[in-house]
């Protein structure tokens, strides 16, 4: 104890201070590196929450005692990693999140014991409202959903019953598309009784109209789906070719642009066709008739009651024969009807351009050059476009392959494939670079902190050595050992000290001379002079 006692005093108040300062920010660092090492890694739980279901999830983490952070001014909700699934688990089981809205456990959280029917309409209508903007939300581009349902009374008469209809606000991610908003339409008019996708109207964040939500008929329906209609036939026939041409050309080195002149005219067609040389008999009609007449003498006429009818009848009797014939025959000409419906959208042209790039090798010196593909080559990647994309000659069609070097070459495939055990996420990544960090502020620490310090603690001081110099009052002194830290403290003051005594030395340097040459010149009166001083002396 006396030896650390007597180490403690030698250090001096200055430097001990300095220790003691330099001691606390250490710890601080060291305190600071090992909480954030030992802290758990924290990971997003829930992310874009409302206020409503960041509050509720907060009260449910708080009464379970697990730790929390919040970010994005409470939108965001980080635990720790390990306890995400079973934290999921238990929040879900509670009903959270509701995504800001209530569905239909809003009849689990109310009496409905002493409700009245006009308050369970208006649950049901909110509870409807709730589910439908979750199950909008659910869509990939869609942020956010509000629903607003007017559903009107059952009236008494048919003629008097209002059809419903639906409001839909949205908050999207980029923008949607035609066929996007016509799911939404359709999904909540299939959910609502009565309710027709045509008197659904959505907007979206921006106030930008989606859907007007005004009846239309089926053929402007037609006219609207004629140019998805379009896309989708273009988009379909260039992933077929593009999957083919990535297993011959490689993945992402050919460009594949498909036009199709498609025709939007709706035309229908009737056609009877009569056959002349199908004649058939139908019915055949034959009539025939014969008829006589005799006149015979003595029969009382009104002619032979004349005067001298008797004379003119010389042959004593007429007699009349006729007879006739009528054949009608009815034909059946064979006759064929055809009706021909040919609806928007036929495809009446193609053209199909397709840009592939050429071959990368390495070349005597070993750098990777270009090489184009030959005739041959494009001429059978041309064969396999035809075929792919149905190439009709008649209807005009075009297809045409070239090849051009792209601006970007291709990259060296660089992955590996590895174990699991060498296998990293992102987050892990992260965080053994924070580590790497903290790791290399901790050794910096070390290096030029600590050690420095301990070696200034460990080695002695190190004292000037003893030299003569000139006292204030002329004559020669041993200078006092002085500590080397005290020694450059004083230096100022002592190199100005010095100075003054060099002068002071320098004078008396003189005097002495010439008192040595009197002595020189006069040695006996020295010797009396020297002996009489010390005989006074005694």
């Amino acid at each position: 104890m006396n030896g650390l006692i007597e180490f403690i005093r030698t250090l001096g108040p200055a430097r001990i201070a300095a220790m003691g300062a330099v001691a606390a920010i250490l710890i601080g660092v060291f305190a600071f590196i090992i909480f954030r090492v030992t802290s758990p890694q924290m990971t997003t739980l829930y992310s874009e929450l409302s206020l409503e279901d960041s509050g509720a999830i907060v009260n449910q983490l708080e009464s379970l005692g697990t730790p929390y952070q919040l970010a994005r001014e409470g939108s965001t909700i980080l635990v720790p990693k390990e306890q995400v699934a079973r934290l999921r688990m238990q929040l879900a089981e509670d009903g959270l999140p509701t995504g800001g809205s209530i569905g239909y456990e809003i009849f689990d959280r109310t009496d409905t014991l002493g409700a009245t029917s006009f308050v369970q309409n208006i649950n049901h209508l909110r509870a409807l409202e709730g589910e439908l903007s979750r199950t909008i939300t659910a869509i990939d581009r869609i942020k956010a959903a509000r629903v607003h349902l007017v559903i009107p009374e059952r009236q008494l008469f048919q003629r008097d019953r209002r059809p419903p209809s639906a409001s839909i606000v949205l908050k999207v991610r980029g923008a949607l598309g035609p066929g996007e908003i016509r799911a939404v339409q359709h999904l909540v008019a299939t959910a609502v009784e009565g309710l027709k996708p045509e008197r659904v109207s959505i907007v979206d964040e921006a106030g930008r109209l989606l859907a007007d939500g005004v009846d239309g008929n089926a053929e402007g329906m037609v006219s609207t789906n004629l140019q998805e209609r379009v896309n989708g036939v273009e988009a379909r026939l260039r992933n077929q070719v593009e999957e083919i041409l990535n297993s011959v050309v490689g993945p992402g080195r050919a460009r594949v642009r498909v036009a199709a002149d498609v025709d939007f005219n709706r035309t229908t067609e009737t056609k009877e066709i009569y056959d002349p040389d199908g004649q058939v008999v139908r019915s055949t009609q034959t009539k025939e008739e014969a008829s006589s007449s005799t006149d015979q003498q003595g029969q009382v006429t009104v002619g032979n009651e004349l005067p001298n009818a008797q004379a003119n009848d010389n042959n004593g009797g007429q007699q009349d024969q006729s007879s006739s014939t009528e054949e009608i025959v009815n034909y059946e000409i064979s006759k064929s009807t055809k009706t021909e419906i040919v609806e928007a959208g036929r495809v009446k042209r193609l053209s199909v351009a397709v840009l592939v790039d050429g071959t990368y090798g390495p070349d005597a010196n070993g750098d990777i050059v270009y090489s184009p593909r030959s005739q041959e080559e494009l001429d059978r990647i041309a064969v396999l476009v035809r075929s792919a994309v149905g190439y009709d000659e008649k209807r005009g069609d075009v297809v045409e392959v070239i090849n051009l070097q792209f601006a970007v070459p291709p990259q060296n495939d660089l992955t590996t494939e590895t174990g699991g055990l060498f296998e990293f996420t992102k987050d892990d990544i992260l965080r053994f670079s924070e580590l790497g960090v903290l790791l290399l502020i901790s050794l910096l620490l070390l290096l030029f902190v600590v050690r420095p310090l301990l070696r200034r603690i460990v080695t002695p001081e190190e004292t000037l050595p003893q030299e003569l110099v000139i006292g204030p009052d002329g004559t020669l002194v041993a200078e006092t050992e002085v500590p080397a830290d005290e020694k450059d403290d004083d230096e100022d003051f002592r190199i100005e000290w010095l100075e003054e005594a060099k002068q002071q030395g320098a004078l008396q340097a003189s005097s002495i001379a010439k008192v040595g040459e009197m002595i020189a010149d006069y040695p006996t009166e020295a010797v009396t002079i020297v002996r009489g001083w010390l005989d006074e002396a005694a």
